[in-house]
């Protein structure tokens, strides 16, 4: 069995970690890296901490507007499958990267296992669920992470190779703990007690481009009570700088973009996180940290649904009001992401119906 793996992003750098070991015990794999990120921060430290072999192929594609980007990948993508002639190409999640390894592969009639099927956020001005929608209607393999996908797929009319593998990120978060608390030091380096701070990332499309809607979500971040901590993405950087928003509280500390392991540090001994990340949102659940999510919808409805999660929007007031007001019993807390062997799960089945 030859996999080729297309990733180009910090969270599928992280998804890809545990499945690649599981594919390399027993099959060949074919790392291609579309450079979608690309500076160090954000890129080649991930592959350096997760223990991620250096990619195959890195095709340098980097930043441009949706429609280059993802035809320069989809170009340089389809030239890697011509020259490795894969059984099978897996991608990860809802980037431009995703979409592009999935119609590569799909033209040239190389079956598609999109791992992180099933997910949606009803919006599509979000290119993000556009990414997701179309990659799953070109898939051979649908590996969901919860059943809520699995019935989002089937709503679609898809329910041929349709998986409940459990949740790979939960894969990641249970292999890398042990080594974040041996690890990480950014607790010390930031002089931070645990439960004592605010965890901020900040970064998706329909935030960081409108105006008014960043302008008020720095609004509530200037009038923050608690000390926090915001690992600034090098697009909202930009964005600050475009509209002339400055971050002005005192107790908010900006600070680079962090490695995977000092994320998990950062994550597990936060006191709330406030984000919009998709990920981020899974891995505050996977924390046990209650969750504030500056979107009007989340892909991850099932820790809205437990109680976990809260919708805020970009609403400065509703902000801070959760800052101040949620809480969360995560001993009342069902687990919906799977038992932590969604690799496992996604490579044997790939195996099987492959061999």
């Amino acid at each position: 069995m030859k996999v080729l793996t297309v990733v180009g992003a910090r969270p599928q750098f992280i998804k890809a970690a545990p499945v690649s070991r599981a594919i390399r015990q027993q099959a060949e794999e074919i790392l291609v890296h579309t450079g979608q990120h690309y500076d160090k921060a954000m890129s080649e430290v991930f592959f350096e901490e997760l223990n991620i072999p250096v990619p195959d192929y890195n095709l340098h594609v980097g930043s441009k507007s949706h429609g280059a980007q993802t035809g320069e990948m989809l170009s340089k993508v389809e030239e890697v499958i011509v020259k490795e002639k894969p059984d099978c190409v897996l991608v990860y999640g809802d980037t431009n990267s995703t979409l592009a390894g999935a119609l590569a592969a799909a033209k040239l009639h190389v079956p598609v296992a999109h791992v992180e099927a099933g997910l949606r956020s009803f919006n599509r001005r979000m290119p993000e669920e556009i990414n997701r929608v179309l990659t799953d209607h070109v898939s051979r393999w649908l590996f969901c992470p919860t059943q809520t996908a699995v019935g989002h797929l089937a709503n679609e009319g898809i329910t041929d190779g349709v998986y409940l593998s459990g949740d790979v990120m939960l894969d990641a978060v249970n292999y890398n703990s042990k080594l974040a608390e041996q690890k990480a030091t950014i607790l010390q380096n930031l002089g931070l007690e645990p439960g004592s701070y605010i965890l901020i990332t900040l970064h998706r499309a329909e935030n960081t481009d409108d105006p008014s809607r960043l302008r008020s979500i720095i609004g509530a971040i200037n009038e923050l009570p608690l000390p926090a901590v915001l690992p600034l993405h090098p697009r909202t950087r930009g964005k600050l700088a475009e509209y002339g928003l400055e971050i002005t509280n005192p107790l908010v500390k900006r600070i680079d973009p962090v490695g995977y392991l000092d994320m998990l540090q950062l994550e597990v001994n936060a006191k709330k996180i406030l984000t919009d990340s998709g990920g981020v949102q899974k891995e505050a659940f996977f924390a046990k940290v209650p969750c504030i999510t500056m979107r009007d919808e989340t892909e991850w409805t099932e820790t809205v649904t437990l109680g976990t999660n809260i919708l805020v929007g970009a609403d400065q007031s509703k902000i801070l009001e959760a800052v101040e007001r949620f809480e969360v019993d995560f001993s009342k807390v069902e687990p919906v992401f799977g038992d932590g062997q969604a690799a496992r799960n996604i490579v044997e089945q790939l195996k099987q119906d492959l061999r």
